[in-house]
């Protein structure tokens, strides 16, 4: 494993933008789409729905099948 050179590191997150270049930043994420607020996401709910969706969809599959005779 080698070990890099100081000078070949990642330094991005050292990156700053000039002044002028940080306002037009600020001022584009705080308008139109991006001023929106938006609820926090929440993947213990998309999980519960994805289940709901796919145990509703089988049982919908179940009962056509038992209806048409096919088991």
């Amino acid at each position: 494993m080698s070990e890099k050179h100081p000078d070949q590191q990642d330094r991005s997150y050292n990156n700053t933008l000039y002044p002028e270049d940080q306002k037009k930043v600020d001022e584009f994420v705080t308008r139109g789409i991006n001023a929106v607020p938006r609820k926090p996401f929440r993947p213990l709910r998309l999980m519960i729905m994805l289940i709901v969706v796919v145990v509703a969809l089988g049982l919908v599959s179940k009962f056509l099948a038992h209806r048409i005779g096919a088991i």
